[in-house]
């Protein structure tokens, strides 16, 4: 079935079971591997008219042939799209990109094992404990381990025949006590074992029930009056205390689950796993998944935790989730907690997914600020479902106090910058009184007319200050000026941060955490703050430039005093001759009552 004219018919055919498809393209390359409850339901979605992701559409008119799986369910269709996806690597899958090889803690097996980290997991009979997250972790929990027992860490051969024949002799560690010297027997290999069973226990995360055993052994001694052998019980136990603050305490009531949490922008989705074991986060991890075709977050989320999950061995059957994923997966009870300590952490995981993301944008805007720019503008286009990329801004803000010395403000951003050397102020001149929508209308004729009197370029995106009246009195300007619909115009409401668009009286209200959001602020913040500035200096200019300037003799470091002690020209007008004089002398204050009683009658 290659030919596009038959795969309509061909989808009709196809089962309506749980399974995986996989499209190919005209050179029988496949390009995309999907999951499905139903095949044929979820082929066809692929084909209808309203597909509106511009990726699926491309994805769509490259596919020349369709094949599929049938599988038992769909926990079954999750994981083998997880490890065909791996494996083949389609192009428009999701990229996972999570490069790790993970550290184990290895238990030798010997005759007195050894207990190390390694990457390396080998099928030799020995113990190994992980995957593991964190080298961090693996070397904390060794450092635990080798304070409570003096376990060996040389790599002799400790053979029952090589140690009867003397090959070996103790060295440093054994003189400063952290070996008890079982190349030359000194330690029997029972007690040497009890040792490596307390270290396993530590490894698995079972550090209360060391705590108890020796809290237990510690009364016996102490019972018995063998109070020095008591004391150095209780310093293993302040150790293991030591260890246990440092480690991240959710409950005790939690016990062994596992939680994930997801945060996304327009090019991947961020994924954090966090394990908890006996109250306590044992191991976190990250793992980001570039986005090819605009997957949803369930997908995404469901896609993490296979891989996450399948890579760190982690069998626990409650799994915390921001959302209940709509894939059941057999052995696992999804919860979606709305309060308390599982609320509390499913919070950790969001922040440390968040964390991450930042972290990765970070990064990039470091090595290539273009490419941060652009992935910014992108999500900022898509949260606004505008046309084309927002790389000119412009943004519009209105200040005055009762009435006076209005002003206006537009300040331009260029591929989400400030472009400061393009910023105007506007003094208002054809409004009386406070009237912000007849200001920001003058303000926006004055500023597009001279746009297009010099032919320069329109913005792709306006944002004004303020709600839906402002907005529209700066719609009608673009109206008289002929080039409404050349530029996406939105205004910006303080109260709730709400967005709203021309003819919708619905608002907008973007996720307060979200870019777009914060570029959105960001340019109303600028606006305001220019606006705010301009407007300080201009009632500043009418302070100083006052009447008083008129006046022989009066300079500004006289008119400074005068406003200093009397607050206003008003109340200096009503000052008395005496009180002036002691301020500003005999002849200033002769000029002040002169001018006052003869030029302003």
């Amino acid at each position: 079935m290659n030919n596009k004219s038959n795969i309509k018919e061909y989808i009709r055919n196809l089962p309506e079971t749980a399974g995986i498809y996989q499209f190919f393209d005209k050179n029988n390359k496949i390009i995309y591997i999907g999951k499905a409850k139903n095949i044929r339901n979820r082929v066809s979605s692929y084909f209808i008219k309203n597909v509106n992701s511009f990726k699926t559409k491309l994805l769509v008119n490259k596919i020349a042939q369709i094949k599929y799986i049938v599988v038992e369910n769909e926990a079954d269709a999750l994981l083998l799209e997880n490890n065909l996806i791996k494996k083949l690597q389609p192009a428009y899958n999701v990229l996972l990109k999570d490069d790790k090889s993970f550290p184990w803690i290895c238990i030798r097996n010997e005759k007195f094992p050894r207990v190390f980290y390694t990457r390396q997991k080998q099928n030799d009979g020995s113990m190994y404990y992980g995957p593991f997250t964190s080298v961090y972790m693996v070397k904390t929990l060794l450092n635990l381990i080798r304070q409570l027992y003096p376990l060996r860490t040389c790599k002799h051969n400790l053979s029952e025949s090589n140690i009867k024949a003397g090959k070996f002799s103790v060295c440093l560690e054994y003189h400063i006590g952290n070996c008890l010297g079982p190349c030359e027997a000194r330690i029997l290999s029972t007690e040497y074992l009890e040792f490596v069973d307390g270290a396993k226990k530590i490894v698995k995360g079972d550090i209360h029930i060391i705590q108890q055993y020796l809290n237990e052994m510690m009364k016996k001694l102490s019972a018995g009056y063998e109070f020095e052998k008591a004391a150095k019980i209780k310093e293993k136990l302040d150790i293991i205390e030591n260890y246990k603050s440092k480690s991240t305490i959710v409950s005790a009531g939690i016990t062994n689950m596992d939680v994930f949490a997801i945060v996304s922008d327009i090019n991947s989705a961020y994924v954090n796993y966090i394990k908890v074991q006996n109250g306590a986060v044992i191991q976190a991890h990250n793992l980001e998944l570039k986005k090819k075709i605009e997957e949803s977050e369930d997908d995404l989320l469901l896609m993490a935790i296979v891989e996450i999950r399948e890579s760190l061995l982690s069998k626990n059957k409650d799994v915390i989730v921001p959302f209940e994923p709509d894939y059941n997966i057999t052995g696992i009870n999804w919860i979606v907690p709305k309060k308390g300590d599982k609320q509390k952490l499913l919070e950790l995981s969001r922040r440390n997914a968040k964390f991450y993301m930042l972290e990765k944008h970070k990064r990039i805007e470091k090595i290539n600020p273009e490419k941060h720019s652009l992935r910014k503008l992108e999500t900022l286009k898509n949260d606004l479902r505008l046309k084309s990329l927002p790389r000119h801004i412009e943004c519009f803000d209105i200040s005055g106090i009762q009435g006076t010395d209005t002003v206006g403000s537009c300040i331009v951003f260029k591929n989400s910058k400030p472009a400061k050397k393009e910023y105007r102020h506007y003094n208002i001149k054809t409004v009386t009184g406070q009237d912000d929508y007849a200001s920001i209308k003058e303000v926006i004729l004055r500023r597009y007319s001279k746009q297009i009197e010099d032919k320069a370029d329109l913005p792709d995106l306006i944002i004004i200050d303020g709600g839906k009246g402002q907005l529209n009195a700066a719609i009608d300007s673009l109206k008289t000026l002929n080039i409404y619909g050349k530029s996406t115009i939105i205004g910006i409401a303080k109260r709730l941060e709400e967005i709203y668009f021309p003819d919708d009286s619905v608002p907008l209200f973007l996720n307060k955490n979200s870019e777009s959001l914060k570029i959105i602020q960001q340019a109303r913040n600028e606006a305001h703050r220019f606006v705010i500035n301009h407007h300080r200096k201009k009632r500043s200019g009418n302070f100083i430039n006052s009447e008083l300037q008129n006046i022989d003799g009066i300079g500004p470091k006289t008119i400074k005093l005068l406003l200093t002690n009397y607050k206003s020209v008003e109340k200096i007008k009503q000052a008395k001759y005496e009180d002036l004089e002691k301020i500003i002398g005999k002849s200033k204050a002769g000029n002040l009552i002169k001018y006052f009683n003869f030029y302003l009658k």
